[in-house]
């Protein structure tokens, strides 16, 4: 009973507290970028919406990018809601 005490409050803490990653995914040209597109979408309670597209080719859309030099992608979580950004920087 003690276990099962311990394994459901750390189960409760880890769903109570809110994390966040960031990191680069792809660099490809080191040369000062001039515009910046982003696409992204939200999450609330698990549930995806249909039209969630997060790819390079819809972010550089986006910022109207003909030439990718760099790629970030960006997850924050939250109790309900968790955001899912990709970031294009280039030309």
């Amino acid at each position: 009973m003690k276990k099962l005490r311990k394994i459901l409050a750390i189960g409760v803490v880890t769903v109570l507290t809110s994390c966040s990653f960031s990191g680069p995914l792809m660099v490809t040209d080191n040369d000062v970028s001039t515009k910046r597109g982003e696409a992204s979408y939200s999450t609330f309670l698990g549930i995806r919406p249909l039209n969630a597209d997060v790819s390079i080719t819809t972010a550089a859309k986006n910022g109207n990018i003909t030439k990718v030099a760099t790629v970030d992608q960006t997850i924050k979580s939250g109790f309900f809601k968790v955001t899912y950004t990709t970031v294009v920087t280039g030309k």
